[in-house]
């Protein structure tokens, strides 16, 4: 099975890539994750509007390629869940196939693109920086997966 985390955005900062790394290269081996960047639209003369749509088809365009199973959006407005949730339902979208968590740019994303998901994820009430959503997304995948697999990492 395959995770995907697509983010709008490039050029994070190390701690953001060793971080999201080291997450990442924990998860057991069935369990393929990476992560891929969608270069964001260039601001120049163009409305908010515009820019989402000019990223919403770069980001459809790379989602047919995957052929994902599930489209998982953070959104600030998405379902807030603990963890024992969250690994919950990663364990049901697992047996469904692979699954891509999209994070969007700085302007967000078009409604359009939000109401196509299978699901929209709040990962914080607070806003979050778009390096620091992809670390807690990785260090969240991480610990629900060891959660699932009765490792001790995570402790209630």
């Amino acid at each position: 099975m395959k995770l995907t985390l697509l983010a709008v955005g490039h050029r994070q900062p190390d701690w953001v890539r060793e971080g999201c790394g080291e997450y990442l290269k924990r998860l057991p081996r069935e369990i393929a994750a990476r992560i891929l960047e969608i270069k964001p639209e260039p601001r120049t003369g163009k409305t908010r509007a515009q820019l989402l749509a000019a990223e919403g088809e770069r980001i459809r365009d790379v989602c047919k390629t995957l052929g994902a199973a599930r489209l998982v959006v953070l959104d600030e407005k998405g379902k807030d869940l603990t963890t024992r949730g969250f690994a919950d339902l990663l364990a049901r979208w697992m047996q469904e196939g692979d699954i891509v968590f999209l994070i969007g740019g700085a302007d967000g994303l078009e409604d359009a693109l939000k109401a196509e998901a299978g699901r929209l994820l709040r990962l914080s009430s607070l806003t979050l920086p778009h390096g620091m959503a992809r670390l807690l997304l990785c260090e969240q995948l991480y610990r629900a997966v060891s959660l699932l697999k009765n490792h001790p990492y995570h402790r209630e």
